[in-house]
């Protein structure tokens, strides 16, 4: 049984980086725990690590130490080759990958990269490590610059390579192929190789190997002049500022790198001019050659504009300086999330993912991870799509999570705000918002205004609403974003960045209300702790529900905790466990748990319970041993608001677990409400459980 995959390479720059972050995914979602080993590194400067190992451990969360996660660099591996001491690196490395084999249930290896001094030897090396681990192989390759036939041989040669040496083959990636050769090469390359190896073919993503401003940066040592926060900035085109303005303009593409002598302030602020202009496309970056910078009088024109691209100097001629960045190797950096999550997104959309996890998982991980929880949340989203919308167009982190949201594919999206602004903000925040994938709403302008205000007054004018009041409560963002569910526009909303609870929920309360079988609201969250996600309800709306409602919160958190995948085991929380305990509080607990049973027999509960017996095994058992929940407990029902918010809010200080929602329960169609101290990946989260829940609707 194979713990381990290794990923090796037929030739440099084979893009296998988008191969590692989609294998990564699947595996996260498939096990417990998986760890990430590269036997052989690049050298890099003291102080600083390796990239590659770097944009892993950071994007995934992985529990390993940077020096845990490769063996040896590549000078200090010739050097000991040149001894004849390949032996002892060939030991080192075994060390080091079972040191991680014994962590963790499942180890990416990523072999070499073919750059630099050595490369002649890699392809005996790659196949020599994956021998001695004993593990399996995917292997890459480029089609940049291969006709069909250089491109089958160069993946066959490869492959041969590593099955004379008995190392088995379980797929093999054709990369970087034009989008019309995909079906061709697919098909070449399984009448090439053997039947059951799996054959999967992706197709040359151009905004991946678009350079940003920050590897422009590194690589010529310039100095940033303006824009330091937009330096993850993509370059789509670039062009030499040395004729006209007026000429100059006509050559401006989306996403253009200016180049221009430090000198030409009328190009510099032409540039930066066309940027602000609907008629002209957005620029990414300004290089001053020449080492020359601008007079003060231009730099503080520069400060005053409202959005301010990435301004560098570097030292050198116009002509070389446009040479050295034609020749930049775009790579994935760690704080890049939208060139990782384009890669991720793009290895689900052409891999038979189903297809190479049978073959990759050998085995089962028991219960359910944090990991293996958003995993599966954000692939369950994708199975059927849903459009939410987002009423916050103003918010920062909105609008930065609605284009990750988008980078990640998983949802189609409205964002309710002014469009100008929001264009604004994308611009300042120096990320990028695909326009035509998302839909900016203003509630006043918009045409199903009128048809709001008016469905709205005819629903609510028996509470004395008049016509007047609809339509200046159609103009307030969480009215309007409810309604567009309501009505059928989009499937959910979440909202609450920037709102207090009462005024997300409460145009919900009015005319979405609750499901015929529901008479009160509630809430969970998903509290992913280190080993096991756990669902808390109602730590967010009720604050002392009687023993009715704290039946039908535990029987709609059970329905939420199936719906999401987990095994509801409820407990129903008190400060007393079994029948030992008295008051008031203690006997609504007991009542709460005796109505579930009568309504639901078919659903495993206990109560009243403490919470360490709940959770502990061990106490579990000691106090009630002959209990299907003690101890295992997966649902944790709190008596009130008061000890559910505060005992959420322990455990996720405490222990570092990671609080997805609140999710709210009982509502005919979903809406949920954030905190306004919410991250942006707090409002992903929410985003996709609002969309899984859209769908059960």
């Amino acid at each position: 049984m194979s713990k381990a995959i290794y990923i090796a390479t037929s030739d440099h720059n084979s893009g296998k980086s988008i191969i590692t972050l989609g294998l990564m995914s699947i595996l996260i979602g498939k096990t417990a725990k998986v760890g990430y080993f590269r036997p052989i590194i690049e050298d890099f400067i003291d102080g600083e690590v390796d990239n590659h190992i770097e944009t892993v451990l950071s994007y995934f969360n992985l529990d390993i130490q940077f020096e845990d996660a490769y063996a040896i660099t590549k000078s200090r591996l010739i050097k000991k080759k040149n001894k004849g001491k390949i032996g002892e690196v060939l030991d080192l490395i075994i060390e080091k990958y079972k040191k991680l084999e014994e962590r963790f249930d499942f180890v990416l290896v990523e072999g070499t990269s073919f750059t630099g001094e050595g490369t002649s030897i890699e392809l005996d090396l790659n196949v020599l490590i994956a021998k001695n681990l004993g593990i399996p192989t995917i292997i890459v390759g480029s089609g940049v610059g291969k006709t069909l036939e250089e491109l089958l041989d160069s993946l066959y040669l490869v492959y041969d390579s590593f099955k004379v040496k008995e190392v088995e083959v379980l797929s093999v990636f054709a990369n970087k192929v034009q989008p019309e050769n995909i079906e061709l090469v697919t098909n070449s390359l399984k009448k090439t190789l053997p039947a059951n190896v799996l054959i999967n073919t992706i197709p040359l993503i151009s905004t991946l190997n678009n350079p940003t401003m920050q590897e422009i940066v590194n690589e010529l040592n310039a100095k940033v002049l303006f824009g330091e926060n937009y330096l993850n900035n993509e370059i789509g085109h670039y062009s030499v500022g040395a004729m006209q303005l007026h000429n100059y303009l006509v050559h401006l593409h989306n996403n253009a790198l200016v180049i221009t002598p430090g000198d030409r302030s009328d190009i510099i602020l032409g540039a930066l001019q066309a940027n602000e202009s609907a008629n002209y496309p957005t620029i990414s970056g300004i290089i001053l050659t020449g080492n020359i910078v601008p007079e003060e009088s231009i730099l503080k024109l520069i400060e005053g504009l409202s959005a301010i691209v990435p301004i560098i100097a570097v030292d050198g001629g116009t002509y070389h300086i446009t040479n050295k960045i034609g020749s930049i190797k775009s790579e994935i950096y760690a704080n890049n999330t939208h060139k990782i999550e384009t890669s991720i997104t793009t290895f689900e959309k052409y891999v038979d993912n189903d297809a190479l996890s049978e073959r990759l998982i050998t085995f089962e991980a028991e219960g359910m991870t944090p990991k293996m929880f958003q995993y599966n949340m954000v692939k369950r989203a994708k199975q059927h799509r849903k459009h939410i919308v987002l009423p916050e167009g103003n918010d920062d982190r909105i609008i930065t999570a609605a284009s990750r949201l988008l980078d990640m594919d998983v949802v189609d999206i409205s964002i309710i705000g002014d469009k100008k602004q929001i264009e604004n903000k994308v611009v300042e925040l120096g990320i990028t918002l695909d326009f035509s994938k998302v839909n900016i709403i203003n509630p006043k302008e918009s045409e199903l205004y009128e048809d709001y205000a008016n469905t709205y007054y005819e629903l609510r004018k028996a509470k004395n609403v008049s016509i007047t009041m609809a339509r200046d409560l159609m103009e307030d963002v969480s009215y309007f974003g409810t309604m567009m569910v309501y009505k059928g526009h989009a499937d959910g909303m979440v909202s609450g960045a920037a709102h207090t609870t009462q005024h997300t929920i409460l145009p919900a309360l009015q005319f979405i209300k609750t499901k015929p079988n529901s008479s009160v609201v509630s809430s969970v969250f998903f509290m992913c702790l280190e080993d096991r996600v756990s669902v808390f309800g109602d730590c967010a709306i009720n604050p002392n529900p009687t023993a009715e409602q704290l039946a039908e919160i535990a029987i709609s958190s059970a329905e939420s905790s199936l719906a999401f995948g987990i095994e509801p085991k409820i407990a129903m929380l008190s400060y007393s466990s079994g029948s030992s305990g008295k008051g008031d509080e203690v006997d609504k607990v007991r009542t709460a748990t005796a109505i579930v049973k009568e309504k639901r027999p078919d659903l495993k509960i206990e109560g009243p319970i403490q919470y360490d017996a709940a959770v502990d095994l061990t106490v579990g058992k000691s106090k009630m041993p002959d209990s299907e929940v003690a101890g295992q407990a997966s649902v944790l029902i709190f008596p009130d608001l008061n000890t559910g918010n505060n005992t959420y809010k322990a455990v996720q200080r405490e222990t570092g677990a990671l609080a997805i929602g609140p999710m709210l329960q009982g509502l005919n169609k979903p809406v949920n409400d954030l905190s306004r101290g919410c991250t942006v990946d707090d409002i992903i989260n929410t985003v996709v459980i609002t969309a899984i829940q859209a769908q059960g609707m």
